[in-house]
């Protein structure tokens, strides 16, 4: 289908060609595939974002070049199991053989077969003279109620959060690998309750992050049976706290971080983080070249080329000194710091015409001491990056399961995503700490408070 716009790109595109080379040009516009879709086209027939065709490169040879040694697997380094192979006959004349004139040795790594174990636990209970009640053994390998083992719902729960399996598909592995039966809402009501269980280690997590010196934030979209929820995303290099609510607003930031946030924030330029106070801000540079990349596709007016060559170019300056900071005297540092400042001053206070240029610089005015807040601290990146990447796995469950059901289930989804996400920033296998937590909280929450209690036969007596 001819339109407009393609019309004008094949005019732009044979200004100044030959006959000969202008009607190839042409021909290979009109051959392309053609991304306009027809009138006809259903609606949901248009895919809503088409990749740009990239030029096939030329796949390399699988494997080491020749003379390189090999790469093998690493012989194991303890055997569980040793079987021998023996022929009484030849298996293709089934001639009677003698004895073995050689053998060889052969490793093979498996998993094993896999069957459910069931534990019987005979608990004793005691008469407690001093607490004047029956006690019991805290039995940590299942939570209070339950005749499936902790280590199930933990190990499901990371598949699920995590992981981005669904519950049916789990519920499936279960069956078919372990011969495990259970259905879907037992184990949805299981993490739910495992969630429960750490909530208090939640808010600790939770907290950590409001005493952060330098802290990510990043939100997304979601969904909740239906309606629009959000996720936000408060991070650094040893944890990752995620809160799931209605809004947007800067009053779900200011939960988290509190009236007055001491260290700093390095987050893009949604509005929401303006009314967070805090020690520094830093504004993600990466957004910035988004933008000059989606309004270079659209804004060919001369104005708005020069003022994004030298925001660029100036954003770039920055990058650079901020390599080579160790390398610089620090009054030489601060003279190209300053320098940078006054280039950015100068670049914003120019008059407009062009309203991308004119909006771009209303957002350098306000905030203009938010733009190179990384040449003064350490540990602070142009970039949040850190924040993307959290919410990476989020969203390809969000991709997957597509929303939470109810209240109960979001929390827990919030839960147990900080609670996984946090093991693995700090090394820890997420499986091993949230089961080591769960055993704790069990065991804690066994031990209830003293409390003084009344003898019937006294109370009759009295």
């Amino acid at each position: 289908m001819i339109t407009w716009e393609k019309a004008e790109a094949i005019f732009n595109k044979i200004q100044g060609l030959e006959r000969e080379q202008a009607i190839a040009a042409i021909l290979e516009l009109l051959n392309g595939k053609d991304t306009d879709p027809s009138p006809l086209t259903p609606s949901g027939a248009v895919p809503i974002y088409l990749k740009p065709n990239q030029e096939k490169k030329r796949k390399k040879k699988p494997g080491r070049k020749k003379g390189h040694p090999g790469k093998s697997r690493k012989i194991p380094g303890h055997i569980d199991e040793q079987s021998e192979h023996r022929l009484k006959t030849c298996p293709h004349c089934h001639t009677p053989l003698q004895k073995s004139i050689k053998s060889r040795k052969r490793y093979i790594e498996d998993l094993p077969q896999v069957q459910p174990v069931v534990t019987e636990h005979l608990i004793h209970g005691y008469w407690c003279p001093c607490c004047q009640k029956h006690v019991e053994p805290a039995v940590v390998e299942a939570m209070p109620g339950d005749n499936i083992g902790l280590h199930t719902f933990v190990v499901t729960a990371w598949q699920h959060y995590l992981g981005g399996i669904s519950i049916n598909y789990i519920v499936d592995q279960l069956k078919k690998l372990f011969r495990f039966q259970i259905t879907p809402g037992g184990l949805n009501q299981g993490w739910i309750k495992l969630a429960g269980l750490l909530k208090a280690e939640y808010e600790r997590i939770g907290r950590e992050a409001q005493n952060s010196a330098v802290l990510h934030i990043d939100e997304t979209g979601w969904r909740q049976s239906g309606g629009p929820r959000w996720l936000w995303c408060f991070a650094n290099k040893s944890l990752c706290f995620y809160l799931i609510v209605k809004t947007r607003a800067s009053k779900e930031a200011l939960k988290i971080l509190g009236e007055a946030f001491q260290g700093i924030i390095v987050s893009d330029f949604w509005k929401a983080y303006n009314l967070v106070k805090a020690l520094a801000k830093q504004k993600c540079f990466f957004h910035l070249f988004s933008e000059f990349k989606k309004v270079f596709a659209r804004n060919y007016s001369e104005e708005w080329k020069l003022f994004q060559k030298a925001l660029t170019r100036l954003l770039k300056d920055a990058l650079r000194l901020w390599r080579k900071k160790e390398q610089l005297a620090p009054e030489d540092f601060a003279r190209q710091k300053a320098r940078l400042y006054q280039r950015l001053d100068n670049l914003r206070r120019q008059s407009y015409t062009d309203e991308d240029c004119l909006r771009l610089c209303k957002r350098l005015t306000a905030h203009r001491d938010e733009l190179f807040t990384f040449l003064d601290y350490e540990g602070v990146s142009p970039y949040n990056n850190h924040a993307e990447q959290q919410l990476r796995k989020p969203v390809l469950w969000r991709r997957r399961c597509q929303q939470n059901r109810s209240d109960r289930g979001t929390e827990a989804q919030a839960i147990l995503m900080t609670l996984f996400r946090t093991a693995e920033l700090r090394g820890l296998n997420p499986v091993d700490y949230v089961e080591t937590l769960a055993k704790q909280k069990i065991s804690e929450n066994h031990i209830k408070p003293k409390t003084k209690t009344k003898n019937k036969s006294r109370k009759k007596a009295a």
